[in-house]
């Protein structure tokens, strides 16, 4: 990966180049005419763009590429705020919310919200933690494929839902991811701290890196670098080891909602938390897995517990050299997270999105199998409704009583009822005591199918 080329100047830098001591005052004002009817936003046609890229671009004859990008800047210095994090020479990094950053984070407050857990799609907890771990897989798999993990998502379900032991490197960075993830779910309501961070490394990383380099910082005598995998380029040399223990207890206080004064979006938070532990890359591996860990530790701490259902390492191990240069941009325009913020809240839109069309999907499916069973008139009305109910709540154990109850017929037409569905194969049977328990079968939707 090619690193961006930093902007020829700095916003004040070309005010000093433009205005000399002769007329200064009529030359800043024709000057701040010129800027503003250059552009009239931060954006250049709806993309906060970078340097790096409005230098390639065709522009109208009266206007020079660096009168633009001194427009740009113009829109965008009004709306910076600075965050406690800090470059290695103590710069602060800021932020803006162009559009479509407010669109985005209403987008999120809205689905994340309730509207997709109450439609009906996963009306029991069986169901919901069903779709939880394949999310949790999902994000194992890709997160570890990130960092360099080559076992494949059917192999990596395989082996977490079999429970048998990883056999090679990556598969214990994916079996390490899963088992952190699901520890995080319990970590919703424990603050932040430099403690929790390295048990989190020490989670992630176990089995992957010497023992001795677990849950601890980089030492200044062990320096680490981002490589450009295919050029062998250093993109970036993270702060140095010796102000580690600052930075991170600046992180967690951050984190705990401490700093800065000023209210910050609770989503914005956890992308800048994403951003805060990658930049700082305090281990000397397990960087990337963490600081995403640590995205989803703060999104459920806030509350959004759709944070649970979607795996944004998906979507980034799709076009990872995009991942790669929303950092760079940043690190090379004045430390403005935008780029990257910008760039976060497009995944997290789309993995909703990816959640939406999961639940429009089964539930035209369930729509489908119930009208499939209305038609099916060998099985009678009281067969049709349990296998129904089945559907909708996937390991649910029924009983000639409860059967028989929920019908209010005799306990032997129950039974003839469950054994019929059971010798059609739809049903099984298992006995505990002296209790028959039946339960659907595990391809039941299938089998309808």
């Amino acid at each position: 990966m090619r690193k961006p080329e930093k902007p020829p100047f700095s916003y004040s830098d070309f005010f000093a180049e433009s205005v000399d001591g002769t007329d200064a005052q009529k030359k800043i004002t024709e000057l701040m005419t010129q800027l503003i009817s250059a552009s009239s936003s931060p954006t250049y046609k709806g993309k906060y763009i970078h340097w790096d890229e409005l230098r390639r671009l065709k522009l109208p004859p009266e206007l020079s590429h660096k009168t633009l990008w001194a427009s740009l800047k113009l829109h965008r210095v009004g709306m910076m705020k600075e965050v406690p994090l800090k470059d290695a020479n103590g710069r602060p990094f800021q932020f803006a919310l162009p559009d479509p950053a407010p669109e985005i984070l209403r987008f999120v407050d809205m689905e994340a919200g309730g509207s997709i857990r109450s439609s009906g799609v996963m009306p029991d907890r069986y169901k919901q933690d069903q779709y939880v771990v394949e999310s949790l897989i999902e994000e194992a798999t890709t997160s570890s494929q990130i960092e360099g993990a080559s076992t494949t998502r059917r192999v990596a379900k395989d082996m977490i839902q079999s429970g048998r032991p990883p056999r090679d490197r990556g598969e214990r960075m994916i079996m390490n991811n899963y088992l952190t993830m699901q520890h995080v779910r319990t970590l919703k309501s424990t603050p932040m701290s430099p403690e929790v961070i390295f048990d989190l490394h020490s989670r992630i990383a176990d089995g992957t890196i010497d023992d001795n380099e677990l849950g601890r910082f980089r030492g200044k005598d062990e320096p680490v670098a981002v490589v450009d995998n295919n050029s062998e380029d250093v993109l970036y040399v993270p702060p140095p080891a010796k102000q580690l223990p600052a930075r991170m207890e600046a992180l967690c206080a951050f984190a705990n909602g401490d700093t800065p004064s000023y209210f910050l979006h609770p989503v914005v938070r956890s992308v800048i938390l994403h951003f805060w532990l990658s930049f700082d890359h305090p281990f000397i591996d397990g960087n990337g897995r963490c600081a995403r860990t640590l995205f989803y530790w703060s999104m459920l701490r806030h509350g959004y517990w759709l944070a649970e259902y979607i795996s944004i390492s998906r979507l980034i191990h799709t076009a990872q050299a995009q991942y790669s240069r929303a950092f760079l941009l940043t690190e090379t325009d004045d430390n403005d997270m935008a780029y990257f913020i910008l760039y976060h809240l497009d995944l997290l839109k789309r993995s909703i999105d990816d959640v939406r069309e999961f639940v429009e999907r089964k539930t035209q499916e369930r729509i489908r199998l119930e009208v499939r069973l209305e038609r099916m008139r060998d099985l009678n009305h009281r067969q049709r409704s349990l296998i129904a109910h089945a559907l909708r709540n996937p390991g649910f154990e029924y009983t000639t009583d409860s059967h028989g109850r929920r019908q209010q017929i005799s306990a032997q037409t129950a039974r003839t009822d469950l054994y019929d569905l059971v010798k059609r194969r739809l049903l099984r049977k298992k006995k505990i005591g002296k209790t028959w328990y039946f339960h659907a079968v595990a391809d039941l939707e299938s089998l309808l199918t």
